[in-house]
């Protein structure tokens, strides 16, 4: 899609589908299907029918954290947005500064003496080393190196005085964005598929293409033979303005969906992600060959057109912003074509953008 095409305002989802009007649940979004250029207009509860018995959906399990917590660097008032838990104990995390209607703006690096530094582009910057910002309950957060040589957004951090997880869980609430209209409760953002992780770990931001399934839905996909296969990627903070690739992201894929996986490739059934951390998961775990094996650990693997796809056919997924990272992948499993196809019937149609938004099914 051309960087040059933008999403109308009026197209953002401003509150989930179940807050738009009486009697509606989750699944009460509209479901644009693509077959190469081919495209169809549809309702998500429909998605039984759109699939066959034999067909096999990459569910991802992560469930979503209270991810940001208010913070002063002295007098200034900052908003922590806790990204990634790394080995050693320390937190990636984003400094983002209050913009004073409830949601957060990039903050501008400053250095001892200077000021705001130029040419940051918008990313936001949370320098320098050393900074320290007092959380509620008497936490410290210390910024100790950026958490790649790419840019200053995201920062790993040391946090004393408190367990970050305790201070997530008692003050902690949903990252927001400033196209939505109002905070709402972390139920809000939990899939249907989340489940409590061993240590406490999640996803910073929702795994949103699952978001519109309900405990009905999958009941009717099983009961037409449509598969599941869970695996874990807990996401990490978004680039909210310079749309970053991805950082690295913890993943697992257990051996029974490994053979899920593999037996349905083997068959005529097709594999198809729920959201593109599915296909980041599925295609770090697999070889060479196409054979998907059981993993756990980090990965950093970007998905592009240049390095396609191995395992996944299809991708149901939400809509991306113009510039965004996530839309080599679906040129990866789609084509470029397919793509701004699907894309400009999205805007014809006048679907509705983000993770409260439509959802878009990509087919063989």
């Amino acid at each position: 899609m051309t960087t040059s095409v933008r999403v109308p305002e009026e197209l953002s989802a401003r509150v989930p589908a179940e807050q738009r009007g009486p009697g509606l649940d989750r699944d009460a979004v509209r479901l644009l299907v693509s077959r190469g250029t081919e495209v169809s207009h549809h309702v998500f509860a429909e998605l039984p029918r759109l699939l066959r018995a034999g067909d096999l959906l990459v569910v991802n399990t992560s469930p979503t954290f209270a991810a940001a917590v208010d913070g002063r660097i002295g007098h200034a008032r900052v908003v922590v947005h806790f990204s990634t838990r790394g080995d050693d104990g320390r937190w990636a995390v984003e400094l983002r500064e209050p913009d004073g209607r409830g949601t957060t703006r990039a903050r501008r690096a400053y250095g001892a003496r200077r000021g705001p530094r130029k040419g940051d582009g918008g990313r936001g910057a949370g320098g320098p080393a050393g900074t320290e910002v007092s959380l509620p309950g008497g936490a410290r957060l210390v910024l100790e190196e950026p958490l790649s040589g790419g840019g200053e957004r995201l920062w790993w951090a040391r946090v004393s005085g408190a367990e970050v997880l305790s201070v997530l869980r008692e003050h902690g609430r949903p990252i927001r964005y400033s196209y939505t209209q109002r905070d709402q409760p972390l139920s809000v953002y939990q899939t249907v598929f989340a489940l409590p992780s061993p240590d406490g770990a999640g996803s910073a931001e929702m795994p949103s293409a699952a978001r519109p399934f309900t405990a009905r839905l999958v009941a009717e996909l099983v009961s037409r033979g449509v598969q599941f296969a869970p695996i874990t990627l807990h996401t990490g903070v978004a680039s909210a303005e310079a749309h970053e690739p991805p950082y690295p992201e913890r993943f697992a894929v257990p051996a029974a969906s490994a053979r899920l996986i593999n037996a349905a490739r083997a068959g005529d059934g097709r594999v198809i992600a729920v959201g593109t951390t599915g296909v980041r998961a599925v295609e770090s775990a697999s070889g060479p060959d196409g054979v998907v094996r059981a993993a756990d650990g980090w990965t950093d693997l970007v998905v592009t057109p240049e390095r396609g796809v191995r395992v996944v056919d299809g991708l149901l997924t939400g809509l991306h912003e113009p510039e965004a990272s996530h839309l080599l992948m679906l040129e990866a499993v789609a084509g470029r074509a397919a793509v701004d196809r699907a894309y400009e019937e999205a805007l014809r149609g006048l679907y509705l953008w983000h993770e409260f938004g439509d959802v878009h099914l990509i087919l063989p």
